[in-house]
Protein backbone atom coordinates (compact mmCIF):
# COMPACT_ATOMS: atom_id res chain seq x y z
CA UNK A 1 0.00 0.00 0.00
CA UNK A 2 2.89 2.36 1.10
CA UNK A 3 4.36 2.50 -2.50
CA UNK A 4 1.23 3.46 -3.94
CA UNK A 5 1.34 6.67 -2.10
CA UNK A 6 1.68 9.81 -4.11
CA UNK A 7 2.55 13.68 -2.27
CA UNK A 8 0.30 15.71 -2.98
CA UNK A 9 1.50 18.46 -6.30
CA UNK A 10 3.13 21.29 -4.74
CA UNK A 11 2.47 23.11 -7.57
CA UNK A 12 -1.36 25.13 -7.44
CA UNK A 13 -1.52 26.83 -11.20
CA UNK A 14 0.65 25.89 -13.93
CA UNK A 15 0.35 28.72 -16.72
CA UNK A 16 2.70 27.81 -19.72
CA UNK A 17 6.48 27.60 -18.10
CA UNK A 18 4.90 29.60 -15.16
CA UNK A 19 4.22 27.72 -11.82
CA UNK A 20 2.50 28.78 -8.80
CA UNK A 21 3.73 26.94 -5.94
CA UNK A 22 1.13 25.93 -3.27
CA UNK A 23 3.55 27.23 -0.65
CA UNK A 24 3.76 30.45 -2.48
CA UNK A 25 -0.03 30.46 -2.19
CA UNK A 26 -0.04 29.73 1.64
CA UNK A 27 2.34 32.23 2.69
CA UNK A 28 0.83 35.16 0.95
CA UNK A 29 -2.53 34.06 2.03
CA UNK A 30 -0.76 34.18 5.73
CA UNK A 31 0.24 37.68 4.80
CA UNK A 32 -2.99 39.11 3.91
CA UNK A 33 -4.45 37.73 7.05
CA UNK A 34 -2.40 38.66 9.17
CA UNK A 35 -2.41 41.81 7.88
CA UNK A 36 -6.01 42.13 8.27
CA UNK A 37 -5.92 40.94 11.86
CA UNK A 38 -3.63 43.64 12.58
CA UNK A 39 -5.82 46.61 10.47
CA UNK A 40 -8.62 45.03 12.91
CA UNK A 41 -6.90 45.88 16.60
CA UNK A 42 -4.95 49.06 14.99
CA UNK A 43 -8.56 50.51 13.99
CA UNK A 44 -10.28 49.40 17.44
CA UNK A 45 -6.80 51.06 19.42
CA UNK A 46 -7.80 53.99 17.30
CA UNK A 47 -4.70 53.84 15.33
CA UNK A 48 -3.42 55.28 11.92
CA UNK A 49 -4.10 51.72 10.20
CA UNK A 50 -1.88 53.61 7.35
CA UNK A 51 1.25 53.35 9.83
CA UNK A 52 0.66 48.94 9.57
CA UNK A 53 0.61 48.68 5.78
CA UNK A 54 3.41 51.36 5.61
CA UNK A 55 5.48 48.94 8.20
CA UNK A 56 4.39 45.70 5.87
CA UNK A 57 5.85 47.29 2.68
CA UNK A 58 8.63 47.44 4.23
CA UNK A 59 9.17 44.33 6.26
CA UNK A 60 8.00 41.64 4.12
CA UNK A 61 11.38 42.34 0.94
CA UNK A 62 13.99 43.08 4.60
CA UNK A 63 12.21 39.90 6.38
CA UNK A 64 13.11 37.49 3.15
CA UNK A 65 16.51 38.82 2.60
CA UNK A 66 17.42 38.30 6.49
CA UNK A 67 15.91 35.28 6.37
CA UNK A 68 18.53 34.31 3.87
CA UNK A 69 21.58 35.60 5.35
CA UNK A 70 20.61 33.81 8.60
CA UNK A 71 20.43 30.39 6.52
CA UNK A 72 23.24 31.38 4.46
CA UNK A 73 25.43 31.76 7.50
CA UNK A 74 24.81 28.77 9.32
CA UNK A 75 25.27 26.92 6.07
CA UNK A 76 28.22 28.79 5.00
CA UNK A 77 30.61 25.64 4.44
CA UNK A 78 28.34 24.89 1.37
CA UNK A 79 27.83 28.48 -0.23
CA UNK A 80 31.13 29.12 0.15
CA UNK A 81 32.45 27.12 -2.55
CA UNK A 82 28.73 28.09 -4.34
CA UNK A 83 28.57 31.97 -4.37
CA UNK A 84 26.42 31.84 -7.03
CA UNK A 85 23.83 29.95 -5.03
CA UNK A 86 23.37 32.52 -2.60
CA UNK A 87 20.84 34.95 -4.17
CA UNK A 88 18.86 31.44 -5.84
CA UNK A 89 16.32 31.81 -2.85
CA UNK A 90 13.73 29.77 -5.33
CA UNK A 91 16.15 26.46 -4.39
CA UNK A 92 15.08 26.81 -1.19
CA UNK A 93 16.89 27.84 2.07
CA UNK A 94 15.01 30.48 4.72
CA UNK A 95 15.24 30.68 8.05
CA UNK A 96 12.17 31.44 9.79
CA UNK A 97 14.16 33.11 13.04
CA UNK A 98 15.83 35.10 10.29
CA UNK A 99 12.87 36.59 9.11
CA UNK A 100 11.89 37.63 12.76
CA UNK A 101 14.96 39.36 13.23
CA UNK A 102 14.79 41.30 10.18
CA UNK A 103 11.13 42.33 11.25
CA UNK A 104 11.94 43.32 14.61
CA UNK A 105 14.90 45.37 13.45
CA UNK A 106 12.68 47.20 10.83
CA UNK A 107 9.92 47.89 12.89
CA UNK A 108 12.57 49.48 14.95
CA UNK A 109 13.97 51.67 13.38
CA UNK A 110 10.54 52.77 11.39
CA UNK A 111 8.56 53.18 15.09
CA UNK A 112 11.69 56.15 15.67
CA UNK A 113 11.41 57.53 12.33
CA UNK A 114 7.64 57.98 12.38
CA UNK A 115 7.92 58.82 16.52
CA UNK A 116 6.16 55.99 17.60
CA UNK A 117 6.32 53.43 20.25
CA UNK A 118 7.69 50.27 18.98
CA UNK A 119 6.48 48.22 22.23
CA UNK A 120 2.64 49.32 20.76
CA UNK A 121 3.07 48.42 17.31
CA UNK A 122 4.76 45.02 18.02
CA UNK A 123 2.08 44.68 20.78
CA UNK A 124 -0.59 44.91 17.81
CA UNK A 125 1.13 42.83 15.25
CA UNK A 126 2.14 39.65 17.55
CA UNK A 127 -0.94 38.00 17.45
CA UNK A 128 -1.21 38.14 13.74
CA UNK A 129 2.83 37.34 13.68
CA UNK A 130 1.93 33.99 15.18
CA UNK A 131 -1.10 33.25 13.41
CA UNK A 132 1.00 33.83 9.87
CA UNK A 133 3.52 31.86 11.03
CA UNK A 134 0.95 29.08 11.75
CA UNK A 135 -0.70 29.47 8.20
CA UNK A 136 3.06 29.24 6.64
CA UNK A 137 4.01 26.30 8.35
CA UNK A 138 1.39 24.01 6.19
CA UNK A 139 3.34 25.41 3.13
CA UNK A 140 6.26 22.98 4.57
CA UNK A 141 3.40 20.61 4.37
CA UNK A 142 2.86 20.88 1.03
CA UNK A 143 7.10 20.73 0.01
CA UNK A 144 7.48 17.58 2.18
CA UNK A 145 9.85 19.56 4.30
CA UNK A 146 10.45 20.73 7.91
CA UNK A 147 9.89 17.75 8.89
CA UNK A 148 11.11 15.30 11.80
CA UNK A 149 12.46 12.22 12.45
CA UNK A 150 11.47 8.65 11.20
CA UNK A 151 8.26 6.95 12.29
CA UNK A 152 5.85 4.41 11.61
CA UNK A 153 2.26 5.06 10.00
CA UNK A 154 1.16 3.24 12.37
CA UNK A 155 1.89 6.15 15.52
CA UNK A 156 0.43 8.78 12.82
CA UNK A 157 -2.63 6.85 12.63
CA UNK A 158 -2.12 6.79 16.56
CA UNK A 159 -2.57 10.63 16.51
CA UNK A 160 -5.60 10.46 14.80
CA UNK A 161 -4.24 12.67 12.00
CA UNK A 162 -6.35 12.70 8.40
CA UNK A 163 -5.50 10.09 5.83
CA UNK A 164 -3.67 13.24 3.90
CA UNK A 165 -1.80 14.41 5.97
CA UNK A 166 -0.28 10.64 7.09
CA UNK A 167 0.81 10.16 3.07
CA UNK A 168 2.11 13.19 2.74
CA UNK A 169 4.61 12.04 5.39
CA UNK A 170 5.57 9.53 3.31
CA UNK A 171 8.75 10.71 2.01
CA UNK A 172 11.26 8.69 -0.01
CA UNK A 173 10.29 5.11 1.61
CA UNK A 174 9.40 6.12 5.05
CA UNK A 175 7.10 8.00 7.43
CA UNK A 176 8.07 11.23 9.56
CA UNK A 177 6.93 12.67 12.34
CA UNK A 178 4.70 16.44 11.38
CA UNK A 179 6.93 18.38 12.68
CA UNK A 180 4.94 21.34 11.10
CA UNK A 181 1.72 20.39 12.61
CA UNK A 182 3.05 20.17 15.70
CA UNK A 183 3.87 23.86 15.30
CA UNK A 184 1.19 25.08 13.44
CA UNK A 185 -0.92 24.07 16.54
CA UNK A 186 1.40 24.91 19.05
CA UNK A 187 1.23 28.56 17.33
CA UNK A 188 -2.59 28.38 17.12
CA UNK A 189 -3.10 28.23 20.73
CA UNK A 190 -0.04 30.79 20.74
CA UNK A 191 -2.58 33.21 18.83
CA UNK A 192 -5.87 32.60 20.88
CA UNK A 193 -3.69 32.77 24.42
CA UNK A 194 -2.83 36.11 22.34
CA UNK A 195 -6.42 37.00 21.84
CA UNK A 196 -7.24 36.58 25.71
CA UNK A 197 -4.21 38.14 27.54
CA UNK A 198 -4.25 41.29 25.71
CA UNK A 199 -7.80 42.02 26.97
CA UNK A 200 -6.46 41.96 30.58
CA UNK A 201 -3.85 44.34 32.48
CA UNK A 202 -0.90 43.85 30.86
CA UNK A 203 2.02 46.31 30.06
CA UNK A 204 2.91 47.15 26.93
CA UNK A 205 4.88 45.73 25.20
CA UNK A 206 4.13 42.13 27.28
CA UNK A 207 1.90 40.98 24.31
CA UNK A 208 4.82 41.30 22.03
CA UNK A 209 7.21 39.28 24.82
CA UNK A 210 4.81 36.83 25.93
CA UNK A 211 4.77 36.23 21.86
CA UNK A 212 8.39 35.79 21.80
CA UNK A 213 8.42 33.70 24.97
CA UNK A 214 5.64 31.32 23.56
CA UNK A 215 6.88 30.83 20.16
CA UNK A 216 10.54 29.96 21.79
CA UNK A 217 9.76 27.61 23.86
CA UNK A 218 7.51 25.67 21.55
CA UNK A 219 10.30 25.96 19.17
CA UNK A 220 12.86 24.48 21.28
CA UNK A 221 11.69 21.02 21.78
CA UNK A 222 10.02 21.01 18.30
CA UNK A 223 13.42 21.93 16.65
CA UNK A 224 14.53 18.89 18.85
CA UNK A 225 13.01 16.34 16.59
CA UNK A 226 13.58 17.83 12.89
CA UNK A 227 15.75 16.15 11.12
CA UNK A 228 17.09 19.80 8.72
CA UNK A 229 18.37 21.75 11.64
CA UNK A 230 20.78 24.69 11.10
CA UNK A 231 23.82 23.41 13.19
CA UNK A 232 26.18 25.86 14.53
CA UNK A 233 29.05 23.31 16.25
CA UNK A 234 27.26 20.39 18.14
CA UNK A 235 24.35 22.85 18.76
CA UNK A 236 21.19 23.63 17.15
CA UNK A 237 21.06 26.79 15.81
CA UNK A 238 17.15 27.75 16.92
CA UNK A 239 17.41 25.73 20.02
CA UNK A 240 20.09 27.73 21.45
CA UNK A 241 18.41 31.09 19.82
CA UNK A 242 14.82 29.84 21.28
CA UNK A 243 16.94 29.90 24.70
CA UNK A 244 18.61 33.12 24.45
CA UNK A 245 15.20 35.14 23.41
CA UNK A 246 13.43 33.12 26.09
CA UNK A 247 15.72 34.66 29.07
CA UNK A 248 15.79 37.94 27.11
CA UNK A 249 12.09 38.60 27.23
CA UNK A 250 12.09 37.49 30.70
CA UNK A 251 14.55 39.99 31.88
CA UNK A 252 13.03 42.55 29.76
CA UNK A 253 9.40 42.49 31.04
CA UNK A 254 11.02 42.38 35.02
CA UNK A 255 13.10 45.47 33.58
CA UNK A 256 10.97 47.46 32.45
CA UNK A 257 8.37 46.84 35.32
CA UNK A 258 10.60 48.02 37.86
CA UNK A 259 12.38 50.77 36.74
CA UNK A 260 10.07 52.12 33.96
CA UNK A 261 6.35 51.16 35.44
CA UNK A 262 4.88 51.66 31.29
CA UNK A 263 1.34 51.95 30.51
CA UNK A 264 -1.25 49.34 30.21
CA UNK A 265 -1.93 47.91 26.41
CA UNK A 266 -5.42 48.92 27.04
CA UNK A 267 -5.38 52.63 28.00
CA UNK A 268 -3.90 54.61 25.74
CA UNK A 269 -3.36 55.86 21.73
CA UNK A 270 -1.09 55.36 19.64
CA UNK A 271 1.69 58.06 19.25
CA UNK A 272 0.75 59.88 22.25
CA UNK A 273 2.57 58.52 25.17
CA UNK A 274 6.34 59.42 26.57
CA UNK A 275 8.93 57.90 24.60
CA UNK A 276 11.09 54.66 25.22
CA UNK A 277 8.29 53.36 27.53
Amino acid sequence: MDNGIQPLDPVAIQLGNISVKWYGVIIASAVVIALLLALSEANKRKMDKEIIVDLLIWAIPISIISARIYYVIFEWDFYKNNLGEIVKIWHGGIAIYGALIGAVLTAVIFSRIKKISFWQLADVVAPSLIIAQAIGRWGNFMNQEAHGVETTRAFLEGLHLPEFIINQMYIDGAYYQPTFLYESLWNVLGFIILLVIRRTKIRRGELFLGYVIWYSFGRFFIEGMRTDSLMWGAFRVSQALSLFLIILAIGIIVYRRLKMNPPYYMEDKYGKVAKGK
